[in-house]
């Protein structure tokens, strides 16, 4: 089975930190594969709490174990805009040693939810970030 691989970015527009929980524990002690999809999704909402958005796809890479108690800086960068979105891409590492944990990307739109339609990517958001493309 072939592997996935992710490249990413040298440079991050946002970081934050993260404390491992008891619930992203999987049954292998140590931390899950959909708990790293929520971790991404929790930094993403830091960064965008105030923009309309919808995940349309995610990629999760592994590159070493995350445990209880862990607390991991999750890094966001922003890549590969189109009309209506883009990719934002997660490095995670352990804080304490910068041990690399995993990495991700997600494919997000933008979302108008009174007319239930994808929207264009908003000016203010693609004149912020879209230079780091």
């Amino acid at each position: 089975m072939a592997r996935v691989k992710l490249e990413i970015p040298k440079k991050f527009l946002f970081s934050t930190d993260i404390k491992v929980r008891i619930s992203d524990i999987n049954y292998g002690n140590h931390l899950g594969n959909d708990a790293v999809l929520t971790l991404v999704h929790e930094a993403r909402l830091q960064f965008l709490n105030e923009h309309g958005l919808m995940l349309t796809d995610a990629i999760i890479v592994y590159k070493s174990q995350g445990f209880y108690g862990d607390v991991l800086a999750i890094h966001v960068a922003i890549r590969d805009f189109n009309k209506y979105g883009c990719d934002f891409l997660f490095k995670i590492e352990h804080k304490d040693n910068g041990r690399e944990v995993a990495r991700a990307k997600t494919g997000i739109v933008f979302f108008d939810y009174s007319k239930q339609k994808i929207a264009p990517v908003p000016d203010v958001f693609a004149s912020k970030f879209k230079e780091n493309d």
